[in-house]
């Protein structure tokens, strides 16, 4: 008997602690969940924090992967990562390690507590719908639409990570901030 594998999304970011290499570190691990395997992930973009203004520049990155995981198992499996990646919730919008949002489960709409699906703020962030729109040019939002229709009515902020023009986002460490 097969497994039925699903199509999931996912978005990464960091600001803290070498953000390149977190988000680097980010895509192994997704690539080494069980029952899972990567197909493709995004380029890296630079974008300003949301939300909690006074904090580092993000590096922000889809990933598409297929997975026979369930949605709440693989959220468990994804919030395990981030923990062994030195994430901490000090507070809403707080700057981290790395951050990992599971966006789209298939075309499934699932509302349970502690999941939503789709992300109930993705189409409204032009840091995931870049890179989203970039691994799959056609991928549509339920309940919202086509991402790239989305994003034509955002303010568009990113911009394309490249470390010979930014490299202190490889090595910055920020100071503490303020709660």
């Amino acid at each position: 008997m097969t497994t039925a594998l699903t199509t999931v999304y996912v978005a990464l970011g960091s600001n803290l602690d070498h953000p390149a290499h977190q988000i680097a570190s980010g895509f192994e691990a997704l690539a080494r969940l069980p029952h899972s395997y990567l197909v493709t992930r995004s380029g890296l973009f630079v974008t300003p924090p949301w939300g909690n203004a006074q904090q580092p520049d993000f590096i922000n990155a889809v990933a598409r992967l297929r997975t026979s995981l369930s949605a709440p198992n693989l959220l468990a499996h994804l919030l395990d990562i981030e923990r062994r990646h030195g994430r901490r919730r000090l507070f809403r919008n707080a700057p981290r390690t790395l951050d990992l949002d599971l966006l789209l489960y298939g075309d499934n709409i699932i509302d349970i507590p502690g999941l939503t699906l789709p992300h109930p703020r993705m189409h409204e962030r032009p840091f995931v719908l870049v890179p989203l729109t970039e691994i799959d040019p056609t991928i549509h939002i339920p309940g919202h639409g086509p991402a790239r229709d989305l994003l034509r009515g955002l303010r568009n902020n990113c911009r394309m990570y490249n470390p010979a023009t930014t490299p202190e986002l490889n090595c910055r460490v920020p100071a503490p901030v303020a709660c």
